[in-house]
């Protein structure tokens, strides 16, 4: 039991860092960025090959880098090149199927048998004990929620988060929507990057098909974390909602995979009805809303 709680919030917090991403993509910039299936092999293909060779730290940071490249990728086509937003984010997607392939060396899934990860080198110095994993990640992404508070506090931030509320404003107001964007993207990229990353090595594995889908679940989870801490929003209760909905999330998926109420062969349908509420809640609470309203009235 001990184990499962581990592993749900270890997974819970690695995988918030893609609901920060799609935070940043679908709720400050407003768009919908479809570059995170992609990306998020692209971190996890770069953090596991470099790990391979005998690079798990550097790994981690050149799946930030490559995260970010293919952030300005998408950003490149949607604002200079004038794709719509959506066609943008499949363009590129597309094109990071053979980049993930050609850096895992043409092989569809990479191991790291018997080869060092950033969670084996501090299990090294034995610290933590079994909850090092937890504390890792934990750490990590804390931080960089810490680092996104602060940003999206500043000029630049506060340009980003206009950028997606009004365009045309900001462009009234000498700040150049084309950068803001970019930069927003690239940050989500980067954070998508970072995610694979981590999970790679996690999970000493890499495989080509590993984001498939990532997107919907990251999008369920940010909505099922705003509609718990559902109230006065503010920039850092909609930044925690990012963490609280996927562990949330997690726990659902493992209390399913051990209780076995429910088949293994129908987990992916129940993935996908759990994901469908989730992001129909919002609608389905007002439409409850306003029918109990007129129910009231019409006694």
């Amino acid at each position: 039991m001990l184990y499962i709680i581990q592993t749900t919030l270890t997974l819970g917090f690695v995988y918030s860092l893609v609901a920060l991403a799609l935070f940043i993509s679908y709720r400050i910039l407003d768009i919908a960025d479809l570059t995170t299936d992609g990306c998020y092999v692209l971190g996890m293909a770069v953090s596991v090959t470099a790990a391979y060779y005998g690079h798990p730290i550097f790994g981690i940071f050149l799946a930030i880098i490559a995260g970010m490249a293919a952030g300005y990728c998408t950003a490149f086509l949607q604002t200079r090149m004038g794709v719509p937003s959506i066609l943008a984010g499949i363009v590129t997607n597309t094109g990071l199927y053979t980049i993930n392939l050609m850096v895992m060396g043409w092989s569809s899934n990479v191991a790291l048998l018997k080869k060092e990860t950033i969670f084996m080198l501090f299990k090294h110095l034995g610290i933590g004990g079994p909850w090092m994993d937890l504390a890792i990640v934990a750490v990590i992404v804390i931080g960089c929620m810490a680092l996104l508070r602060y940003f999206l506090s500043t000029r630049l931030g506060l340009s980003i988060r206009a950028t997606g509320d009004n365009k045309d404003m900001v462009a009234a107001s000498s700040i150049n929507p084309r950068f803001t964007i970019t930069v927003g993207l690239v940050i989500a990229n980067a954070l998508t990057g970072l995610c694979g990353a981590l999970v790679g090595q996690l999970q000493k594995s890499a495989d080509i098909n590993a984001g498939t889908g990532i997107v919907v679940i990251g999008l369920a989870c940010l909505i099922i974390g705003e509609t718990v801490m559902n109230g006065k929003k503010n920039m850092t209760r909609n930044i925690l909602a990012c963490l609280i909905g996927n562990i949330i999330y997690r726990f659902i998926y493992a209390i399913i995979l051990q209780t076995r109420l429910i088949p293994i062969d129908f987990l992916k349908l129940v993935t996908a009805l759990i994901v469908a509420l989730a992001i129909a809640s919002p609608s389905l609470k007002e439409n409850f809303s306003l029918y109990a309203r007129r129910r009231k009235e019409s006694l």
